[in-house]
């Protein structure tokens, strides 16, 4: 029996969107380190990455899109841990090379868990009234990339 691929609702299509920017991000550390890039330059455009984008994007996950499903929910709690130790490696000090390659992998499967396991599920489950509150809280999202530094080309 094949998994029958289910579109994302209107509501989550923007979060969906900042994920793809999560995975250019893993794209972009994994593509500097192929380069030779020193690591402190790479960690520097992480960081910029974690304090723009995904300290804003888990904050809204936690409040708005994590609490449809009840707080017991083990999906939920995977979420959630990933969160943790993502905001944990971000914030690490110590060897940049190798936190940079676990932020790399762990950020990757954490996106791809969530769009492939958590939001069907959280879509399946949600009211018209949660959904429409999401898509009234998230506007469009208008990346803008920190282009001081583009290792990666």
């Amino acid at each position: 029996m094949q998994n029958k691929i289910q579109k994302r609702h209107k509501a989550l299509q923007n979060l969906s969107r900042e994920h793809h920017h999560g995975l250019l991000l893993s794209w972009k550390i994994r593509t500097g380190f192929n380069k030779n890039i020193e690591a402190n330059r790479i960690k520097v455009y992480a960081d910029w990455f974690f304090k723009t984008h995904l300290i804003p994007h888990f904050e809204l996950e936690e409040t708005h899109i994590f609490t449809i499903l009840k707080s017991d929910n083990e999906l939920v709690k995977k979420a959630l841990s990933d969160h943790r130790r993502l905001k944990r490696l971000f914030t690490s000090t110590g060897d940049d090379t190798k936190t940079l390659n676990k932020i790399e992998e762990e950020l990757e499967q954490h996106i791809r868990f969530e769009e492939r396991i958590l939001f069907p599920e959280i879509q399946k489950v949600a009211t018209a009234e949660q959904l429409s509150l999401i898509e009234s809280i998230h506007q469009p999202d208008d990346f803008e990339d920190n282009l001081n530094d583009v290792f990666w080309k």
